[in-house]
């Protein structure tokens, strides 16, 4: 299971990576063409903005395992420690529904947006919209799998590398 987990976080990783590189390269070429050439890509703003829009919400997910969510742990801080879990499973208990209501909601409004076109690109509004529900199933994903990792504090940081790791001064005795 923890390899499939692996997977699945590597693989949203990748589109949110694939999503912010594309979006640099959309904006630097048309900042290219339009302040270099006079011209610039009719889509290019459109494009960048739906991307962006897709690239928060599918990388929420993701800061939910780095601890890196929004959150004020002061009040969790000074609770009696099976209080203070009671209190984080109530909060993955929120999350979970914010992001069943935010899928759902979402998939209608892709529904909604299905028969409309988009200004520049001219594709069906559905499209980029379903960034809402594909984000918000990505973070329930996520959330199923970490929250027992989450309630108990113990979040995905990255290991520093072995040359960051080094000590900067050498052991007492050693020269340099």
């Amino acid at each position: 299971m923890r390899s499939l987990e692996r997977i699945f976080v590597e693989a949203n990783r990748a589109a949110v990576a694939l999503a912010l590189a594309a979006i640099f390269v959309i904006v630097f070429v048309n900042v290219v063409l339009r302040y270099g050439f006079g011209t610039s890509l009719a889509w290019a703003e459109e494009t960048a903005r739906f991307l962006m829009i897709f690239g928060a919400l599918a990388a929420a997910g993701l800061a939910l395992r780095k601890g890196s969510l929004v959150a004020i742990d002061m009040l969790l801080d000074i609770l009696p420690k099976g209080l203070a879990v009671a209190v984080r499973w109530a909060g993955v208990l929120a999350m979970g529904a914010f992001m069943a209501l935010l899928l759902w909601f979402g998939w209608l409004f892709v529904e909604f947006g299905w028969n409309k076109e988009t200004m520049a690109t001219q594709i069906s509004r559905g499209i980029p919209y379903m960034a809402i529900p594909i984000g918000a199933a990505l973070f329930l994903i996520h959330l199923l799998l970490f929250a027992r990792r989450y309630v108990a504090r113990d979040f995905e940081l990255d290991e520093p590398a072995e040359e960051e790791s080094a000590p900067l001064d050498p052991p007492a005795g050693q020269a340099r």
